[in-house]
């Protein structure tokens, strides 16, 4: 792999498509080959099950099945998308990745984090080189998260109590893996948030 993997996750509503953009733009004013996509979806076949995962009621499938079904999505976005875009050289900017498995799937919906970390390991064993957690009051994020009143709300319906446990689970994640992932206070001007990641971008790319 010649390049390199950075990933954003964070609750819903927490900003992740604004800075994403402005990272984007960044990347693109300095020259560099980069493509950006996203989870679940960011290839044909995962964003048909990408319809499959975030419109419906809360109910529509278990954890579990959420699971495989996010990793058959992972698996096709990999194989289609990332690994041939990283072989190439290119920055793959991706909102999203194995660690809102860990979280939604894992820590928040069934507490069955150690799943979803074997069928990672077996399926996809790959984890992004740099990944900023974009952290905000849940409150504040699920009111954001609603107003866009995209059609796929699926898990904005799961309530404020789902993402207070969602954040939890992201600052948890953020202690495990301290090397790669960036906690980012998401709750500022969104011209200071895309300054703090862009240095931690260079602080990267330098060492």
């Amino acid at each position: 792999m010649r390049g390199l993997f950075i990933t954003f996750e964070g609750i819903d509503g927490s900003g992740k498509t604004t800075q994403i953009n402005h990272f984007e733009k960044y990347i693109a004013d300095s020259g560099i080959d980069y493509i950006k996509t996203r989870e679940p979806g960011g290839s044909k076949g995962a964003e048909e099950i990408r319809s499959l995962l975030v419109k419906g009621k809360t109910s529509r499938w278990s954890p579990e099945t959420e699971i495989l079904l996010f990793f058959a999505s992972r698996r096709d976005h990999m194989e289609k998308t990332i690994t041939p875009a990283l072989e190439a050289g290119k920055i793959v900017i991706c909102d999203r990745f194995t660690d809102s498995s860990r979280i939604y799937q894992g820590f928040t919906r069934s507490g069955a984090v150690s799943k979803v970390d074997e069928l990672h390991n077996m399926m996809i064993d790959l984890e992004p080189n740099l990944t900023f957690i974009l952290d905000i009051e849940p409150r504040l994020a699920l009111k954001r998260g609603l107003a866009r009143n995209t059609g796929e709300d699926r898990f904005e319906d799961f309530g404020e109590e789902f993402q207070k446990k969602a954040r939890k689970g992201f600052l948890e994640l953020s202690e495990k893996f301290p090397t790669r992932c960036k906690v980012i206070n998401a709750d500022r001007d969104p011209s200071k948030i895309s300054k703090e990641i862009i240095n931690q971008y260079e602080n990267l790319i330098q060492v």
